[in-house]
């Protein structure tokens, strides 16, 4: 029997970290988050000796000095493939770093390193987990920034499932100090779009951690009958007393996640079933390394992933790398991304519904030069 053969893969060290900044004339027919004529978006670089240049982003502008000055030194010279001793080398590296914009810090480089990674070996990221079973991955679509007035709403997602989308989340914009006037509109809202959308449809409700435990009370209790797919993050993240009563009145299941930092924190609601789907967010939970560790984590619970939608490339690879029963599908915020990408040639859009994955090496970032008009980089090396 001969021997099998050795491996050609061989080390690869980082030899920088970079934060190119990128700005532009922003479209022209501006969305409700757009704030300015001029556009400007950031993405992490990571070069190895080897030539391959690795691109994460766009990342938000508190996460840069992190990644510059605290993590993203700590890369140089060690093996752009070591992917999990790298990983902990960052989270160990400050007693902050499980939160905040260290942990966003630690999320881009763990990303961007992915996309090495892809590079090297000629595959999308989604494959190199993989995947294979699906070349598009279904989105529900996050309303945010829309009209909520119930007429105006309801006009929309008429218009939303016209274009394709089952399932879509509208964000009830009054909480306790709204008053009772406050708390009819919230209802008045889900009655109107259920009764509009039909049975069929998923309407699905997020309250911003922003409400109190009698306020998310008596919302679920008068809305019960326009059956809400899901109520999400109707409290703070450290409310775990709220959940674990609201979950226990409730019959709209509850979700949350994308303020949880990584498994530990999804732990209690996960063991306690205080949520029917977890929504951690690859930008800032820890990167494509913990959302796959929490989704190996909620499976094991019969708890799918949907990750929440902050950017869209990790999660979309990770979605397609896990079998449908247990990541259905990620979240498109309608009115954010296409300016959050706008510097990207071939950003993921949807179509009928669903994203389809690129086959480019990593996660298949380029960005289309003709839209850019000034471009800085900055490295951990300065």
């Amino acid at each position: 029997m001969n021997p099998p053969n050795e491996s050609t893969w061989s080390p690869d060290p980082v030899v920088d970290v970079r934060v190119v900044e990128v700005s532009g004339p922003a479209p022209a027919d501006p969305q409700p988050f757009t704030r300015s004529a001029v556009l400007t978006s950031r993405y992490v670089e990571v070069e190895t000796a080897a030539g391959i240049r690795g691109l994460y982003g766009p990342i938000d502008p508190e996460t840069v000095e992190p990644v510059l000055r605290q993590l993203g030194p700590l890369l140089l010279g060690r093996d752009s493939g070591a992917l999990g001793d790298l990983w902990h080398l960052l989270a160990g590296s400050d007693r902050h770093a499980h939160v905040g914009h260290l942990r966003m810090a630690l999320s881009a480089l763990d990303n961007v390193l992915w996309d090495v990674r892809g590079k090297a070996l000629g595959l999308p990221v989604w494959r190199l987990l993989g995947g294979g079973s699906r070349t598009a991955v279904p989105v529900y679509v996050s309303t945010l920034g829309s009209d909520l007035e119930a007429e105006a709403a309801v006009r929309t997602g008429l218009e939303l499932r016209a274009e394709g989308y089952p399932a879509q989340k509208w964000f009830p914009r009054d909480g306790d100090t709204a008053g009772e006037e406050g708390l009819r509109r919230n209802v008045r809202l889900a009655h109107a779009l259920r009764e509009a959308l039909g049975d069929e449809a998923d309407v699905m409700f997020d309250a911003g951690g922003a409400w109190s435990l009698g306020y998310a009370t008596a919302w679920e209790q008068q809305v019960r009958s326009a059956r809400p797919t899901w109520l999400e993050e109707p409290f703070r993240p450290t409310h775990l007393a709220s959940y674990r009563e609201l979950r226990r009145r409730s019959q709209v299941p509850l979700t949350a996640g994308e303020h949880l930092y990584g498994t530990a924190d999804t732990l209690p609601y996960l063991t306690e079933g205080l949520v029917s789907v977890m929504q951690a967010d690859p930008e800032w939970c820890g990167g494509v390394s913990e959302l796959l560790r929490i989704c190996t984590l909620a499976a094991a619970f019969g708890i799918p992933v949907m990750p929440h939608g902050h950017g869209l490339h990790a999660a979309l690879h990770v979605v397609a790398s896990r079998p449908a029963t247990e990541a259905p599908r990620a979240e498109y915020l309608l009115h954010v991304m296409r300016d959050r990408h706008h510097f990207e040639r071939d950003a993921p859009t949807p179509v009928d519904g669903r994203i389809a994955l690129t086959e480019a090496p990593g996660f298949g970032i380029r960005l289309a030069d003709e839209r850019v008009t000034a471009r800085a980089t900055r490295s951990a090396r300065d």
